[in-house]
């Protein structure tokens, strides 16, 4: 992680660190950040957290995973951990999609090399994430490829 990681706040940092750390143990490449899919997501997040509703969307030639939370702090690194958590869902000696497991298998997506997240706070105090990723990843029939089991 280069220079421009360091003008990140903790939120995007912390989930870019906890994306990369995942990706580590699953033998996919470090992710990048990217200015475009962070904006992206900004403006989703703002969407999303004037709309009080989650829906994908905003995110043309990316990846997206989506979160919610109320009443708790909103960290990039629980976003993260909330996505990974799916990976009890994943069955990789089938290596397909799974509604239950595709923000676990976005983020360990070895093809995707970027990602920009935001979030966003509501009027009732209800925050929105977006992550975005570049290229985007859970594409049928390259899951194998892609969503490699965890190193032990």
């Amino acid at each position: 992680m280069g220079s421009c990681t360091s003008r990140l706040g903790n939120f995007e940092r912390d989930a870019l660190n906890a994306h990369n750390e995942y990706r580590r143990k699953h033998g996919a490449p470090f992710l990048s950040w990217s200015k475009r899919a962070q904006r992206s997501a900004q403006q989703w997040a703002d969407h999303l957290a004037s709309e009080k509703r989650l829906e994908h969307g905003n995110h043309s030639g990316m990846g997206q995973n989506l979160s919610y939370m109320y009443g708790q702090e909103m960290t990039g690194t629980a976003v993260t951990d909330m996505w990974y958590d799916e990976v009890q869902n994943y069955d990789f000696s089938k290596g397909q999609f799974s509604p239950n497991s595709g923000h676990f298998t976005q983020v360990v997506w070895c093809n995707t090399t970027e990602m920009g997240i935001a979030k966003a706070t509501a009027s009732d105090g209800s925050n929105y994430a977006v992550a975005n990723y570049v290229p985007p990843g859970n594409v049928v029939g390259q899951f194998t490829r892609n969503v490699l089991p965890a190193a032990n």
